[in-house]
């Protein structure tokens, strides 16, 4: 019961256009002084600054940070010409390269905004100036995004990792089958839409214009190789593989293609510590929330209600996957696995379900939560610069959700779709 009732609580503050971050603390706070009184209070910036310094923490800042730059560096252009070389030869070939310039960008930034962003103010015009309704260029792109929280690297799976103390490396691994297969989903849902609007088809497949295309972008292509190589291969822990993002983005952009200048590059840090202090300032000032409901036990009482009518771990995840779904609506992915994967944990843990399993889960449930109003952050970003109404590409997008929710169903209840690797490696 009280676990319910602080979460209406901080839903009520969210739904009046209080900052989550602030919603977390002010619930926690109030939570606090009524249950234990001012003692509790010396000890609230200590549990503030050990919140947000756990070191995994710290691949986000530098994960975001590599993407601004990537994105500054002109690297989003030469990854769109090469998709457009391999696959405009198909009908509705630019829906085609906005899906698999998102596969491939997704290994790079971690952040399903970060994509839509770089990428959508870019395929998005150039869809609707083929012909492609607006409502279905900023759904295309909208759920083709949404893959970079699946793909590793993942900044959900970097914070579901820290909350749930699991290894982050097998989370990455463990997205690898699910993120193809939703994007091979993707581009099949694309290409019925492209044969119902006739779409054109951009251009024939020419093998010299391939060969001039990956050789522009091979310094790009050299990146995922590298960070996950490195990371995969044991070389350097996920933080670490960060920094060599970017190192390796600077010397790209600066170097290689030479289209950083410090303006580009002042106006990336500037965006990844924007970024970086939305989560940080959420992990803060969840560690208050946690810390209270750890210490009220309301963790091991959830599980033990839930576990009373039923041990099932299948039922259990059913339940959870109804749970995220309709906090994906709500919340944000970060403040979601911030507030409830602590809560839940034990409950997961206690009816045998693998942490790296419900981790990838987890993600995939928050990745479609990014494409269902109210919030919808890759959504609305999407309907902004293709300026359509956000219930005119919902109408179009809820069949690109069903894909996502197929790759959903997969993961869940066919572990072996997002485990097989992570067995092979690991265990």
């Amino acid at each position: 019961m009280a676990i319910l009732l602080l979460f209406v609580c901080v839903l009520g503050l969210v739904i009046i256009d209080v900052p989550i971050a602030v919603a977390l603390g002010i619930v926690a706070l109030s939570a606090m002084l009524i249950t234990q009184g001012m003692d509790s209070l010396p000890n609230l910036p200590v549990v503030l600054y050990n919140g947000a310094t756990s070191f995994p923490l710290i691949a986000i800042p530098l994960f975001i940070l590599a993407g601004a730059i990537m994105n500054a560096s002109g690297i989003s252009q030469r990854l769109i010409a090469f998709a457009s070389s391999i696959l405009g030869f198909i009908r509705g070939g630019l829906a085609m390269v906005s899906i698999g310039t998102s596969l491939f960008f997704a290994e790079i930034s971690g952040s399903a905004v970060a994509d839509v962003s770089a990428l959508g103010s870019i395929l998005i015009p150039a869809m609707k100036s083929k012909g492609y309704p607006s409502p279905l260029a900023a759904a295309i792109m909208s759920s083709a995004a949404t893959l970079a929280v699946i793909i590793p690297p993942s900044i959900p799976m970097i914070l579901y990792a820290v909350m749930a103390e699991t290894s982050v490396v097998q989370l990455f691994v463990a997205g690898i089958v699910p993120g193809i297969l939703g994007g091979l989903g993707l581009m099949g849902m694309a290409y019925w839409f492209a044969r119902h609007y006739n779409l054109p088809v951009e251009e024939k497949l020419q093998w010299a214009r391939v060969k001039r295309a990956f050789r522009e972008a091979f310094w790009a292509f050299t990146l995922p190789m590298i960070i996950l190589g490195a990371i995969f291969g044991g070389i350097v822990t996920a933080t670490e593989g960060a920094a060599l993002a970017v190192v390796a983005a600077l010397f790209i952009g600066l170097v290689i293609y030479r289209d950083l200048d410090l303006a580009h590059l002042r106006a990336a840090i500037i965006e990844g510590g924007v970024q970086t202090a939305v989560v940080m300032l959420l992990v803060a000032t969840s560690a208050l929330l946690s810390t209270y409901l750890t210490e009220v036990q309301a963790p091991q009482k959830l599980a033990h209600s839930i576990t009373e009518l039923t041990t099932n771990k299948w039922l259990v995840l059913a339940m959870l996957n109804v749970l995220f779904l309709v906090l994906g609506m709500f919340l944000h992915s970060a403040a979601a696995i911030i507030l409830v994967v602590p809560v839940v944990m034990p409950l997961v843990r206690s009816v045998g379900i693998d942490p790296v399993h419900f981790g990838l889960v987890v993600t995939v449930n928050l990745g479609i939560g990014q494409q269902t109003p109210p919030v919808a952050s890759v959504l609305m970003v999407a309907c902004s610069i293709a300026r359509a109404s956000v219930w005119e590409v919902t109408r179009v997008n809820v069949w690109f959700i069903g894909v996502l929710v197929a790759v959903l169903l997969m993961v869940t209840y066919i572990p072996v779709t997002g485990l097989g690797l992570v067995d092979l490696f690991y265990k």
